[in-house]
C-alpha cells in the first residue's frame, strides 16, 4: 500500500487557500499512491470562537463534495482534518474519503488539547474500518500522547494508524517519540501528517511527518519545509513483528468499554 504524506503550511481560517492546496497536492499525486494523508484541521485550520461558525463545515459540505470527486477522478483515498459543524456542536474531525465510497470513515477527536477547550466538544468513540483488505484506525495530535487511544485501535484489530497532526514547536520531539511509542506498543503501522510554517497567536508547526513499523522503528521522516513523501508498506507484514512476542496477548489488563461490530461490507468496530 502507497503512502503519500502531504505537509504543507496552513492558513488559519482560509478555506479557499487550504482547499486549493489540497486540491493541488492531489492532481499532483503519483498514480501510485493508495492514501494520501493530510494534517489536523487542515481544511479549515485552527478556529477561534469568532470565526467557528464560519470556517466549521458538515460531513455533507461543498469542501467534502469536492474531495469525493476527486478521490474518484485520482482512484485515491484521502485522509483529512476539518473543524466539523454537526447538530449544534462542533468537533475537530477526520476524514477518510475513498474512490469507491466517498466518505467512508470519520473521527472525532477524543483529547483536546488545551485551545481546543471552548472550541470542540470531545469526540466519544474509537473505529476501525477495513479498506482494501487494511484495517484502519485514525487518531489526532494530542491524542497519540495517551497509550489508552492507541492501545483501544489495537484491541480493534487496527494494522495502520493514520494520525494527521498540527504539532507545534516546543512539542514537536514529544509526538516523534509517541508515535513510535504507540506502533511499537500495538504492533501496528503508523503515519503522522504534521503542519509546518506559521499559526496564528505566533505557533510555529514543527513539522516531521513520519512512517514508522511495528517494532517502532522511522522508516522515513519529513524536515520542517512543505514535502511529500511516499512510502510503501504492507501492513500484512505486521505478522514477522510477532514471532517473539505479542504485547496484545501478553499484557493482563484489558481497556474497558463497549465493543460493537457493525456488519457491513467495510466491518467498521467501535470502542466508546
Amino acid at each position: 500500500m502507497e503512502i503519500e504524506l502531504v505537509q504543507l503550511e496552513c492558513k488559519d481560517g482560509d478555506l479557499e487557500y487550504n482547499l486549493n492546496k489540497v486540491r493541488r497536492a492531489i492532481k499532483n499525486s503519483s498514480d501510485a499512491t493508495d492514501i494520501m494523508v493530510f494534517p489536523e484541521t487542515y481544511l479549515s485550520g485552527f478556529p477561534t470562537q469568532e470565526n467557528l461558525n464560519m470556517v466549521s463545515q458538515s460531513l455533507d459540505g461543498s469542501g467534502i463534495q469536492q474531495l469525493k470527486s476527486l478521490s474518484k477522478e485520482k482512484n485515491i483515498a484521502i485522509t483529512v482534518g476539518m473543524a466539523e459543524a454537526h447538530e449544534g456542536k462542533f468537533y475537530n474531525t477526520t476524514v477518510f474519503i475513498t474512490p469507491e465510497d466517498g466518505l467512508l470513515a470519520y473521527y472525532r477527536k477524543t483529547h483536546l488539547w488545551l485551545t481546543d477547550h471552548g472550541i470542540f466538544d470531545a469526540g466519544d468513540r474509537y473505529s476501525c474500518i477495513e479498506w482494501r483488505g487494511v484495517k484502519i484506525g485514525f487518531l489526532i495530535c494530542f491524542d497519540i500522547e495517551y497509550p489508552e487511544s492507541a492501545r483501544a485501535l489495537g484491541e480493534l484489530g487496527t494494522e495502520l494508524l493514520i494520525v494527521t497532526n498540527g504539532n507545534m514547536d516546543p512539542y514537536g520531539l514529544t509526538h516523534r517519540t509517541a508515535i513510535m511509542a504507540r506502533a511499537q506498543e500495538n504492533h501496528m503501522f503508523a503515519v503522522m501528517t504534521n503542519r509546518v510554517g506559521l499559526g496564528n497567536d505566533g505557533l510555529v508547526f514543527h513539522g516531521g511527518s513520519c512512517v514508522v513499523n511495528p517494532m517502532g522503528q522511522l522508516l522515513c521522516e519529513a524536515g520542517r519545509e512543505e514535502c511529500s513523501i511516499r512510502m510503501n508498506i504492507d501492513p500484512k507484514q505486521m505478522t514477522q513483528f510477532l514471532t517473539e512476542f505479542n504485547y496484545l496477548k501478553e499484557r493482563r489488563m484489558k481497556i474497558t468499554g463497549q465493543k460493537i461490530q457493525h456488519h457491513t461490507k467495510h466491518s467498521d468496530w467501535i470502542i466508546s
